[in-house]
């Protein structure tokens, strides 16, 4: 197979990954509306201009998770762009997604012990004034209750973020793709 023959076959096979990739992006991005969700906050923190690296922060008291505010290259190209900003909707979905469910989770926990400890005549503190809590196996009821009450929830989850996962990770393998064939280019013109 010549040269002309194998680049014919990569442009081709590449053309319809583009395509197919394309149609994972906007379905990924078309759950989103168009304006970011600022019910949150986020880090007031926004790294140099100049910097050539991704900026992770630590973990946020509600999501447990780390902000990551990502590098924007200087020349970036159309396709870098675009994996940009589904990185960076994708990590702040994840940030809304946890801390809702950490809200609802802790606010239900409580909800629980209290009920529990009503039940067994109980105060909230005892009587040198700490939090009372209950035993494991006292908590292991209400774990299991909320893993089943949230199991739709948290299958919907994982099946959007394995899908976005594979969105980007087909973003990726397009732009190193691009950058090697850019660098081919170069040394051959």
């Amino acid at each position: 197979m010549t040269l002309k023959t194998t680049v014919y076959f990569l442009r081709k096979s590449l053309c319809h990954d583009m395509r197919c990739i394309s149609e994972n992006v906007r379905r990924c991005c078309s759950n989103q509306p168009n304006k970011r969700d600022h019910s949150f906050k986020r880090s007031p923190f926004v790294p140099p201009a100049d910097s050539k690296h991704d900026w992770i922060g630590p973990p946020h008291r509600l999501s447990n998770l780390r902000p990551i505010i990502y590098q924007i290259p200087e020349n970036e190209t159309e396709l870098e762009k675009q994996l940009r900003i589904l990185r960076q909707e994708t990590e702040d979905w994840n940030h809304a997604f946890w801390t809702n469910q950490n809200i609802t989770f802790n606010k239900s926990k409580e909800a629980f012990i209290l009920s529990q400890l009503k039940e067994k005549g109980m105060t909230e503190k005892d009587e040198k004034g700490r939090k009372r809590s209950l035993h494991s196996e006292e908590m292991a009821v209400f774990y299991k209750h909320f893993l089943d009450e949230n199991c739709i929830r948290h299958n919907n989850y994982n099946k959007e973020w394995y899908r976005r996962n594979f969105t980007i990770t087909l973003l990726m393998g397009r732009v190193a793709f691009h950058k090697l064939w850019r660098m081919f280019a170069e040394k051959a013109g």
